[in-house]
């Protein structure tokens, strides 16, 4: 029976800091975006696994791409 007077309290502690920690997490946006990381994973291409060479890389070709798309490009056709 003495054992009750330390799992009750030790209980409470628990819950307190899980409601502290749920209230955290909304605070903080951590449920804003639930259904972004399903689709993502769907993606082939993800900037993370890339080095930060390669990144560049695509960035500077991206850049490229869309110039010459605007009418940029010095050549007529």
């Amino acid at each position: 029976m003495t054992i009750l007077y330390l799992l009750i309290p030790l209980s409470l502690t628990l819950l307190g800091l899980a409601v502290w920690a749920f209230f955290w997490a909304v605070k903080n946006d951590q449920f804003e975006d639930l259904e972004g990381p399903a689709h993502r994973i769907l993606f082939d291409e993800d900037e993370n696994d890339l080095t930060p060479e390669e990144r560049e890389r695509r960035r500077q070709a991206s850049r490229h791409k869309s110039a010459g798309a605007d009418g940029d490009d010095p050549v007529e056709r």
